[in-house]
């Protein structure tokens, strides 16, 4: 027994030591309003239950303490009781409570940040797409006519509204110190709105397994105040290459490429999927092969009889 307890005791010190060694939790040093608010439903979740665990181990050792065997004669038999009503509704209501002030945090919370963060409510959002394919990210600035790949720069104080999809498996947008996490599918666009208040390097990732080069899917996020902003705009347009389809389609097949620039976006010949929607049609289909009643169109003349070849969007 003795070096079981002595065992127990090196192991808790080393447990305690090492832990000094790990890298800073990124999710509790927020750098945008979403992510404060988010640090802070961690924050208060973890009290909560450190709180329960506190009140229980000490009444655990109440109870060895003042009811152990050695404490009572040897003649000792304990009452025969029914039960006790009010105990048993305070220990059912207690827990009860708990998940109820837990669930109202977390849900105000995962609403609140879904919306623009308070304080921006009214500035139009930037719109930035960032779309996955092949183990990296691609981020389009349509307002800017730019477009990067494995780096994203954004401005300081300004909502940034990301449209997320992909061009393979679901994948999930996140950087930690600006806010959750989101899904990027290959056929919608889901929306996640961030904001960075303060300037300096962040990390983004995948956090959805997505295949052999998952742990790759890692990219820098820049925010700078919006002069530097507009100065990287305008380098990227001078030094950076146009963005060809060609050369989109060469990207999507490279799975590790580097940071790269262009002075156009992808969006301009291959659309995001909120974008195209209606398109249902494959290069050189008939509308003759579509579903279709012929009585109820009699007044549609030759236009029914035209080839109509329209690009086909259904890898997004």
């Amino acid at each position: 027994m003795k070096k079981k307890g002595s065992l127990l005791v090196i192991l808790t010190l080393l447990t305690l030591l090492l832990s000094g060694c790990t890298d800073e939790l990124i999710v509790l040093n927020p750098k945008g309003p979403a992510a404060e608010m988010l640090s802070e439903t961690i924050i208060f979740s973890v009290l909560m239950m450190a709180g329960v665990l506190v009140v229980v181990f000490t009444l655990f050792t109440i109870i060895l303490v003042k009811y152990r065997a050695s404490n009572s004669s040897p003649d000792y038999e304990p009452p025969h009781d029914e039960g006790s009503l009010k105990l048993e509704i305070t220990w059912t209501l207690i827990p009860i409570i708990i998940v109820t002030i837990l669930s109202v945090v977390t849900v105000k919370t995962t609403v609140a940040v879904e919306k623009p963060p308070a304080g921006y409510e009214n500035q139009k959002p930037m719109i930035i797409y960032a779309s996955s394919s092949n183990y990296k990210w691609h981020f389009s600035y349509p307002e800017q006519g730019i477009e990067t790949v494995n780096y994203l720069n954004i401005p300081t104080g300004q909502n940034i509204e990301f449209r997320l999809y992909s061009y393979g498996p679901i994948t999930s947008f996140w950087i930690p110190q600006l806010g959750g996490q989101k899904y990027a599918m290959s056929d919608m666009v889901t929306k996640l709105n961030l904001v960075a208040d303060t300037p300096g390097s962040m990390m983004g990732k995948n956090s959805n397994f997505s295949g052999r080069g998952f742990a790759k899917m890692e990219f820098e996020v820049l925010a700078m105040s919006p002069g530097e902003f507009d100065e990287w705009v305008n380098d990227v347009k001078k030094t950076a290459p146009p963005l060809t389809e060609e050369r989109f389609d060469e990207l999507l097949k490279i799975e590790f490429p580097g940071r790269e620039s262009y002075t156009s976006t992808h969006l301009e010949f291959r659309p995001a999927p909120e974008d195209h929607s209606s398109h249902f049609k494959k290069p050189g289909q008939k509308d003759e092969e579509q579903p279709s009643n012929n009585d109820n169109h009699e007044g549609h003349g030759e236009e029914n009889n035209q080839e109509t070849e329209v690009e086909d969007h259904s890898n997004h």
